[in-house]
């Protein structure tokens, strides 16, 4: 009679230690340890894996050095990645880079686990300003890139080339800067308009979780954060603060990030699946909000208030890797900033009287801030930028150099073109090499800093230097010349042809101002240098 309760007693301890297992390893499976590259931002989910491993017995073990295009992932041929998983803030740099490559990389699985865009931050006073300057108090990338322009905003931002948020706030700017609604093309960035809004850049970092760190401890720094609203939020929250960041999303779009998970070893696509499972279930996915302020992707999980307002117009990535990276390319290093040298050579000969003289007065006046559309306002002069004004006819008439500190500055160089007289010829060429010699002097003064000619004519060479002498000129003036372009603006009557021929001897190009007008035409050709 004591062998079945013996035999019961024994069943028992094996269910109990069965359950006892299987509450170690997730339901009865084999613990699994994945490493993980992962973007600094999702730091901040660290303190939920330890509820996944317990559901699931997978561990994961992130590793935060995750920069935008994924380096180092896949590896190079014949080895195996240091790295099971990926999990990015945006996979979209790396995939373009997977698209580019020439060995027909396989693109792994990816999946969605939340979403945050990128917005604006800013302290009270600025978000006041800021609103009382847009029209009907709806900011737009436009306006912080007009603020920034003219020294009333100080922004921090991550550094694009390694940072996704950096990235992404970027293709934000420079997407509402082209105008055009859609994805960013490279003609669109071929003449970028952001050198006004990377002026009022003051403060910079790696990667956004320690942008905002280096804010909290020096407010002062900046009047604005680039970063996602979900950082920003748990900036606020964090208590850091003076005052909390007012969150404004841009009324001109926003890119959207997505944190994917990718699976870069398909032989764990199994813990893949748990983990990925785990993530997206309701009671994660409303952890996962409340923790880190990040927007739900489960249709079953109803947004926090703070996470209800809309995205708007979801900004599109560009669809090439070569486009995004012109893009950081030209943006530069944004510790270093130094503001470009323009010389612009205007024609007052006789011809240009009345409307045409208006037209460019108009046109300066634009860029000195008195266009408010959008795009004047990416195109405008800016703090820190050198700026020489060449008026000339048969021969130099007046000639003036300011670095703009203030809007004083502006109306000096606003009174110079709207003022003066004129003459009867046009010393083309001889006007193009006067600007030439200024041009070189700076770049030898500055070689940091880009240097341009912009050459307005509405008429013919009839006086001075000969196109064929200008050329022998300019080629004595040696490497320093070399790094000058010029963009040339054709109006009225000049000779195209011979428009045509100067920039493209000189690396710039010819806008016709008769296809749109003398305004357009000089926002056509600012931040082409």
């Amino acid at each position: 009679m004591r062998r079945p309760t013996a035999a019961l007693g024994a069943g028992l301890v094996l269910a109990l230690l069965a359950t006892l297992t299987s509450a170690c390893t997730g339901g009865g499976g084999e613990h699994i340890t994945l490493r993980v590259l992962a973007s600094p931002e999702l730091a901040d989910v660290e303190p939920l894996l330890g509820e996944l491993e317990e559901d699931t017995g997978v561990e994961l073990k992130l590793e935060y050095t995750a920069t935008a295009e994924l380096e180092g992932q896949p590896p190079a041929a014949g080895q195996k990645s240091a790295h099971d998983l990926a999990w990015l803030a945006s996979d979209r740099s790396f995939l373009l880079r997977l698209q580019d490559s020439a060995g027909g990389l396989v693109r792994p699985e990816s999946t969605s686990i939340m979403r945050s865009p990128v917005v604006v931050g800013l302290t009270s006073d600025a978000a006041r300003d800021l609103r009382g300057r847009a029209p009907g108090g709806r900011i737009s990338w436009a306006d912080l890139a007009d603020a920034a322009a003219d020294g009333t905003v100080r922004f921090g931002m991550a550094d694009p080339r390694r940072s996704d948020t950096g990235r992404a706030a970027l293709v934000g700017v420079a997407t509402a800067a082209a105008g055009t609604g859609s994805a960013l093309r490279e003609e669109d960035v071929s003449c970028d308009r952001l050198r006004g809004f990377r002026s009022g850049q003051t403060l910079t970092a790696p990667a956004s979780r320690e942008l905002t760190d280096a804010y909290a401890e020096r407010p002062e720094a900046a009047d604005a954060l680039i970063a996602h609203e979900a950082e920003l939020l748990s900036l606020n929250a964090s208590g850091r603060l003076r005052e909390p960041l007012e969150i404004v999303h841009p009324d001109d779009g926003m890119v959207l990030s997505d944190f994917p998970l990718l699976l870069l070893d398909p032989g764990e696509r199994e813990a893949y699946g748990k983990v990925v499972d785990w993530l997206l279930s309701p009671d994660t996915q409303r952890e996962l909000m409340r923790r880190t302020h990040r927007r739900p992707v489960s249709q079953d999980v109803e947004p926090s208030p703070e996470l209800r307002t809309s995205v708007g117009n979801a900004l599109s990535f560009p669809d090439r890797l070569s486009i995004v990276r012109q893009l950081v390319d030209d943006y530069g290093d944004p510790v270093h900033t130094s503001g470009d040298q323009v010389v612009f050579l205007l024609d007052f000969s006789t011809s240009m009287r009345g409307e045409r003289i208006a037209a460019l007065r108009a046109a300066f006046a634009g860029l000195s801030g008195a266009d408010r559309t959008s795009t004047g306002k990416f195109a405008r002069f800016y703090r820190g930028e050198r700026l020489t004004v060449v008026r000339f006819g048969g021969s130099v008439l007046q000639e003036h150099t300011v670095t703009v500190r203030s809007d004083a500055d502006l109306k000096t160089l606003d009174r110079i073109v709207a003022g003066g007289g004129f003459d009867d010829a046009t010393a083309l060429w001889s006007a193009l090499d006067r600007g030439y010699r200024i041009a070189a002097d700076a770049v030898r003064a500055a070689p940091e800093r880009p240097v341009a000619i912009v050459l307005m004519t509405d008429g013919e060479n009839n006086t001075g230097l000969s196109y064929a002498e200008f050329l022998r000129r300019h080629g004595r003036l040696g490497s320093a010349a070399d790094a000058v372009p010029t963009f040339t603006v054709q109006f009225g009557e000049a000779d195209a042809g011979a428009l045509k021929r100067a920039a493209a001897a000189t690396g710039g190009r010819m806008v016709d101002a008769g296809l749109s007008s003398l305004t357009d035409a000089f926002k056509e050709i600012r931040g082409c240098h």
